[in-house]
C-alpha cells in the first residue's frame, strides 16, 4: 500500500489543476459574446458542515491571491490549443487563448457572514475570467477543510487513504464485473485532495481503462492523457436570462438563445444540453425537433434519472429519432450501485455515460462538504439582475425568493 500524506500535488502549480474543463468551453463562449459583462459568483454551503469550523479565512486569502497572481500560463493555454475537435477544428482559437495570458483573474473576497454563521466568499469580475474561480474555489476549500479536519481531530491520513482505497477497491470491481459501464470523472469541485484525485485516475487507468472515458479536469486530462470531458453548466442559460431581463428582452427565449449560440460556436462535439437550468419541463418544451436531431444528447443533473430516463427515450421517439443515436449523461449525485442499475434499465435503450463526482473522489470514511459555488448577479454598465435556477429538486433552486417566484411563475412556467 502506498504511504500517502494530505499535501498538494506537482500540478497544484496549474491553475488548471482546479479547473473542469466546462470552465474554458464556457469562457470562451462567455469571451465572443459578453466579454465585458460582470458577473458575481458566490459560495454556498448547502450542508451541515459549517467551513469556519475548520478554514482560516488567512489560509484561503493567501491561496487564492497565489492563483490569481500566477493566473494562467502558456504552458496551459497551449494545452487548451492542443484540443482538436469537429474533424481537424482547433476548440479554442488563438485570440482566446491570448486573452487568457494577457487578463488577470479578478480578485477573491473571504470574510465571515453573520447570517449564515459561515465563511463568506465571492469574487465579481468580467464574464470569462471570473468564471475560472467556481471549481478553483470549491476544490482548494474542500482540500484545506479535511487536511485541517484531520489536524484538529488527531487522525492519522494513512489511515483516511486506506480506507479511502479499500471503497475505491470495490468501485473498481464493479467496472470490471460491469465491462458495459462507461464513466466520466467529475470530481475536481469537492474532492478530498488534488494527491487522492490523481491517484484515484491513476488506478482508473491502470485497473480499468476501457470503463473511463475521460476527465473534467483539464490538467489531469493531460497528466493521464485522458480526454478532457465538459460542456455547460447551469451558468451559461442563468446569465443569459439575466441579461434578457437586464435588457428588457424576452427572458424565455434566453434558453433557445443560449442553445443556438453555444451549437454555432462548438457544432456537434459539445452538443451535450444540460436540462434542468429552468425545470426538464420546460426544457422538453423548449428543446426544438431539429436540435433534438442535430444536438449529440443531454445531461441530467437532478430529479430522479429513471424516470427523466425513460422520459427522453419517450421524447426521442416520438421525433422518429433513435435513442440509440444519442447519449444521456447522468451526472447527479451517483454512486456504483446506482450506476448499475441505471445500466440495466438504459443500457440497451440509449447510449448511457455516467459522471461521477463526489462518490469517486472523496469517499475515505469521512461526510463531503456540500457546496456549490454560482453564478449570482449580472451586471452591465449601471443594470443589473439576479440569476435564477429552477432544479427538478425544489431544494437545489438558486437566487433570491422573489426573483425564483417570478422565474416560475411567469418567465419558465410550463404550459398545462
Amino acid at each position: 500500500m502506498e504511504t500517502f500524506s494530505p499535501t498538494l500535488a506537482e500540478t497544484d502549480t496549474l491553475l488548471t489543476a482546479g479547473l473542469d474543463y466546462y470552465k474554458p468551453t464556457m469562457s470562451q463562449l462567455a469571451y465572443k459574446h459578453e466579454p465585458d459583462t460582470q458577473v458575481t459568483f458566490t459560495l454556498h454551503n448547502r450542508g451541515d458542515q459549517r467551513f469556519a469550523d475548520y478554514l482560516e479565512p488567512g489560509q484561503l486569502q493567501e491561496r487564492f491571491d497565489e492563483i490569481q497572481a500566477r493566473g494562467w500560463t502558456r504552458q496551459e493555454t497551449e494545452f487548451l490549443g492542443s484540443i482538436v475537435v469537429n474533424d481537424g477544428q482547433r476548440a479554442f482559437s488563438q485570440n482566446y487563448q491570448e486573452y487568457l495570458r494577457t487578463h488577470d483573474l479578478p480578485p477573491v473576497e473571504i470574510g465571515y457572514d453573520e447570517t449564515s454563521q459561515d465563511l463568506f466568499v465571492e469574487t465579481t469580475g468580467d464574464w470569462p475570467m471570473a468564471m475560472f474561480w467556481e471549481t478553483q474555489v470549491m476544490a482548494d476549500v474542500s482540500e484545506y477543510f479535511f487536511e485541517n479536519y484531520l489536524i484538529a481531530h488527531d487522525i492519522n491520513p494513512v489511515d483516511v487513504y486506506n480506507e479511502g482505497d479499500r471503497r475505491l477497491s470495490e468501485k473498481i470491481a464493479v467496472l470490471q464485473a460491469h465491462p458495459d459501464i462507461r464513466i466520466v470523472d467529475f470530481g475536481t469541485r469537492r474532492r478530498f485532495s488534488l494527491k487522492w484525485h490523481e491517484h484515484v485516475l491513476e488506478r482508473l487507468v491502470e485497473e480499468c481503462p476501457d470503463s473511463l472515458v475521460g476527465t473534467s479536469n483539464v490538467a489531469l486530462s493531460q497528466k493521464f492523457n485522458l480526454k478532457p470531458i465538459g460542456t455547460f453548466a447551469h451558468e451559461m442559460p442563468m446569465v443569459y436570462a439575466a441579461l434578457a431581463e437586464i435588457r428588457g428582452q424576452d427572458v424565455r427565449e434566453s434558453h433557445n438563445g443560449f442553445l443556438e449560440d453555444w451549437y454555432n460556436l462548438y457544432g456537434e462535439e459539445y452538443s451535450i444540453a444540460l436540462t434542468d437550468t429552468f425545470g426538464t419541463d420546460f426544457f422538453f418544451e423548449d428543446f426544438t425537433a431539429e436540435q433534438a436531431r442535430k444536438w449529440r444528447g443531454v445531461r441530467q443533473d437532478s430529479g430522479d434519472p429513471f424516470v427523466f430516463g425513460e422520459q427522453l427515450v419517450k421524447f426521442y421517439q416520438e421525433l422518429g429519432i433513435n435513442p440509440k443515436s444519442k447519449v444521456l449523461v447522468f451526472s447527479d449525485n451517483l454512486n456504483f450501485r446506482k450506476i448499475v442499475d441505471l445500466k440495466q434499465q438504459f443500457g440497451d435503450r440509449i447510449n448511457d455515460l455516467d459522471g461521477i463526482g463526489t462518490n469517486l473522489t472523496n469517499d475515505l470514511g469521512l461526510t463531503a462538504l456540500n457546496m456549490v459555488m454560482k453564478a449570482t448577479r449580472v451586471r452591465v454598465a449601471e443594470a443589473s439582475a439576479f440569476t435564477v435556477k429552477l432544479s427538478d429538486d425544489k431544494g437545489k433552486h438558486t437566487g433570491p425568493p422573489e426573483s425564483v417566484a417570478l422565474y416560475e411563475d411567469k418567465y419558465f412556467k410550463v404550459a398545462a
